[in-house]
């Protein structure tokens, strides 16, 4: 079977080539973003008709929140238009299409987790690009009987590349004193998990596609924490393993957001509820509507502190 991945350079694009090679039978093709403009049709159209693709895993973004703000056409383009082409191909071609979103959807008022019907309010121009791929990807499938789409929202995204931990990591080899914020919520993500959960979702044991209700599913680890508090963890995970910093954890001072003024604002609450997706992974079969049980939930979605440790530990190792 034919896989076509986008943004295989990202940090998400990295943990699917890791994965998608232990998967027998399957004709991979990665695309970076020097291979394929996203901000091209032309390039996306040939790429697609190319890779004759069955499933089309999305891993590329606009992701410069700040700079969105001035390059609308940019993240417009990457965010919405290009998963729109793509979206429209896998209905022609009877495909499978996953695609990434992100908790910027939301505007962060709401008290509680929030589910993946609850009403969209994006604040800045990246929210809105990314919602608005979302409800273009939505439309094309409305329109056909062909393909499946799932679109997975996610938040705080960790793996190989650039990332807050590895900001947090070396900025402790460099200061004594850190300042973070301690009023946004969220859960971290690690990429292989993510990548994972997706390809659960999608492949069988035979790597070939395993149907699943199309829509919007929230697929973030278990827990939740601020900035501040993922700050002092990686803190904490990384003496445990040996390094020598200047930061030590006390000396990080938790600050409001708007101490920090940023050019594009974040929702100040990006949690995600995750049953649905736990659902339609524990199910048998796609119209099953029974639940994981304890120890699965807990296997499946385990809580993200102990994914940042052994992340942590990682990089310390290397």
């Amino acid at each position: 079977m034919n896989v076509l991945v986008f943004g295989a350079a990202g940090q998400l694009g990295k943990a699917f080539h890791a994965l998608l090679r232990e998967h027998k039978n399957l004709n991979v093709l990665y695309v970076t973003r020097t291979e394929c403009d996203l901000g091209d049709p032309e390039a996306i159209a040939r790429v697609l008709k190319q890779s004759q693709a069955k499933l089309i895993i999305n891993a590329a973004a606009y992701t410069a929140v700040d700079k969105a703000e001035t390059e609308t056409e940019s993240a417009y383009a990457v965010n919405a238009r290009a998963p729109e082409l793509m979206a429209k191909y896998a209905t022609q071609h009877d495909a499978t299409f996953l695609h990434y979103s992100t908790d910027y959807v939301f505007d962060g008022s709401k008290s509680d987790f929030y589910l993946e019907d609850d009403v969209c309010n994006p604040l800045g121009v990246y929210g809105k690009s990314k919602r608005a791929g979302e409800v273009a990807i939505q439309k094309a499938f409305e329109k056909s009987k062909l393909g499946q789409y799932a679109i997975l929202r996610t938040s705080w995204v960790y793996g190989d590349g650039g990332n807050f931990i590895r900001t947090i990591l070396r900025l402790a080899k460099e200061r004594k004193e850190l300042k973070v914020i301690n009023d946004q919520y969220g859960v971290p993500t690690h990429a292989n998990w993510l990548a994972c959960i997706s390809l659960e979702l999608c492949l069988d044991s035979d790597s070939q596609i395993k149907t699943f209700p199309s829509g919007i599913y929230h697929a973030v680890p278990s827990g939740e924490i601020t900035w501040y508090g993922l700050a002092c963890q990686v803190i904490d995970s990384a003496i445990e393993a040996g390094e020598t910093l200047k930061l030590k954890p006390e000396a990080i001072q938790p600050i409001l957001a708007t101490d920090y003024p940023l050019p594009a604002p974040r929702p100040q609450n990006s949690r995600m509820g995750t049953q649905k997706l736990r659902t339609v992974l524990a199910a048998k079969n796609p119209n099953d509507s029974s639940s994981y049980n304890e120890t699965a939930q807990i296997s499946a979605f385990p809580d993200w502190r102990k994914m940042v440790q052994k992340y942590v530990k990682d990089l310390s190792a290397k």
